[in-house]
């Protein structure tokens, strides 16, 4: 199959929809289709044949309803023009999709979304964007959600929206089998005795960093240490004095003699070889479609605590892994965990080593038997393959 995935960003950016749409590339050209990815042109990246996946290149920002900027015609004319056997858009409310749903009709080949959770539904600007994807979904030869009950999925149920199908986010059983070859206590100046916490998230603001430093300032831990690996290490910069950034800089200064690791310059090696050895994942996130987080910490027997955000819950009751922490709900849909109550949830999981090694050993029995990527790739092929017979 001649197949064109299209994303916002792609490797060598960092980021949960660049790792999905590499992962699925990179097998569906190992199982010996052509596979291109159109998305952003990025300095860093300097070539386009990445493992055998032709990578084409636009300048463009923006997404449909903030304005786009940039090569936003040649890439229209790209997918007017291209003739693949299957396009799949992953992710709305970006310009590699918006581009292309008016036009969906008009390009050649099985198309295929991949909304990814629909982040900003709740947003009164997004509210004639929405009113059209009723349409536009309408248009898909197929809809590949993630989850079995979230707001995209619902959504599509809701208007009548069908050709559904799941298929949810894993991790790769080629990173997280093999022994670790780092020690990455020793590398990091962490004690074999200390609990290490860990979270892994991008420094942007959502992915629950202040909530994650609250929840462990608060706790009655004193043998341990939190460790955040992300990139743009900006957002902890004492100089930005306002809004989150400043805040957190503030907690980092709070006088607290507890040990704090913020890491931006990881390599993945290490970053796996961080989940294997941390005692517990803390992920009090604001908003996500469907953490891959969650499933590294399953493939890395690490149980985890998350904020109910995206299908977190969901992915609890697939693999009896980890946690719910107490979570509210702002109006924008945004996910917040209760920070005495997560708090007490840590306190308590700390105490409760059975119960950690419990739903760590739950978690990677189910990782294994359902969510690598090596078997979510084989399910992709075989849509693809559906939707062409």
């Amino acid at each position: 199959m001649r197949i064109l995935h299209t994303v916002e960003s792609y490797y060598p950016s960092i980021g949960g929809m660049q790792e999905v749409v590499k992962q699925l590339s990179e097998r569906l050209v190992s199982l010996g289709h052509e596979v291109t990815v159109a998305t952003r042109k990025l300095p860093e990246r300097k070539q386009n044949n990445i493992n055998g996946v032709r990578v084409e290149e636009f300048e463009i920002v923006g997404n449909v309803v903030y304005g786009m900027k940039g090569e936003v015609e040649k890439y229209r004319e790209f997918l007017l023009n291209s003739k693949f056997d299957i396009v799949t858009n992953f992710a709305a409310q970006q310009w590699a999709t918006d581009i292309a749903l008016p036009i969906l009709n008009k390009i050649r080949g099985k198309k295929v979304s991949v909304p990814t959770g629909f982040s900003g539904f709740y947003l009164p600007e997004y509210k004639s964007y929405f009113e059209n994807m009723k349409t536009w979904m309408k248009n898909y030869d197929a809809n590949v959600f993630l989850s079995n009950d979230y707001r995209d999925i619902n959504f599509a149920k809701a208007n009548g929206i069908t050709k559904n199908h799941l298929i949810p986010n894993g991790a790769a059983a080629d990173e997280f089998l093999p022994e670790p070859k780092i020690n990455i206590r020793k590398k990091l100046g962490i004690k074999n005795e200390e609990f290490v916490i860990l979270h892994v998230g991008s420094y942007t603001g959502i992915k629950g960093h202040i909530e994650a430093l609250k929840i462990y300032l608060k706790s009655k831990i004193r043998d341990g240490v939190i460790l955040f690996i992300g990139h743009n290490n900006e957002f902890f910069d004492s100089s930005i004095k306002r809004s989150k950034k400043f805040r957190l800089w503030k907690l980092l200064n709070s006088g607290s003699n507890k040990r704090v690791i913020i890491k931006h310059d990881l390599t993945r090696e290490e970053t796996v070889t961080a989940y294997k050895c941390a005692d517990v994942f803390l992920f009090p996130s604001n908003v996500e479609c469907s953490p891959i987080v969650l499933f590294e910490c399953m493939a890395a027997q690490t149980p985890f605590l998350t904020a109910d955000v995206g299908n977190s819950k969901e992915i609890i009751e697939w693999s009896n892994g980890g946690m719910l922490l107490p979570t509210i709900f702002d109006n924008k849909g945004y996910s917040h965990a209760e920070i005495d109550k997560s708090t007490k949830l840590l306190d308590d999981i700390y105490d409760n080593y059975v119960l950690r090694e419990e739903m760590g050993k739950n978690g990677f029995k189910e990782w294994e038997h359902n969510f690598t990527w090596e078997i979510l790739a084989k399910k992709y092929e075989t849509l693809y393959q559906d939707l062409l017979t």
